[in-house]
């Protein structure tokens, strides 16, 4: 543990918040490397929040936008790792709700095609389910991608 003093600690912090969007657990977990009681931890982050350094639903909105766009996950991954950051789940709803549904199942279909491009299978039963899994593996909904996988295979030709 470093030890540092209450307003180098939330100077440090500060700039921080400045330099790109955080949520609260991730300034938690940066403050649990100080020597700090928990009454400050609590002022450093309460004042955060006051003077807008830290906005929750800021910061979801860009996590969902940059997940999808750059890393290409489906809406149940992005949920799920928005719920380990403890963002409350009417907050993670309204982000997800940004994403335009065509350019979700584009890029699910971009996904799995690329996908199906590099799969070896014996059937097109075992096809179906690598990509099923893979589709799930990056957070899609079930139901998108057996739709899709059947979309991508029926244009195969196969």
């Amino acid at each position: 543990m470093q030890e540092i003093d209450f307003k180098s600690a939330l100077a440090k912090m500060a700039a921080y918040c400045s330099k790109s969007e955080q949520c609260i657990k991730n300034v938690r977990d940066k403050l649990l490397k100080w020597e700090l009681s928990e009454k400050e931890k609590d002022e450093i982050i309460n004042y955060l929040i006051q003077e807008k350094f830290i906005d929750e639903e800021r910061y979801t909105l860009f996590y969902v936008k940059d997940k999808h766009r750059f890393q290409h996950w489906g809406k149940n991954k992005i949920a799920m790792m928005l719920q380990a950051k403890g963002i409350k789940k009417n907050i993670i709803e309204d982000a997800l709700s940004n994403i335009e549904e065509i350019d979700y199942n584009e890029q699910l279909y971009t996904l799995l095609r690329n996908k199906f491009r590099q799969l070896k299978f014996n059937s097109l039963y075992e096809a179906k389910g690598k990509l099923y899994r893979f589709g799930c593996s990056r957070g899609f909904e079930s139901d998108i991608v057996i739709k899709i996988s059947e979309k991508v295979i029926n244009e195969s030709n196969l």
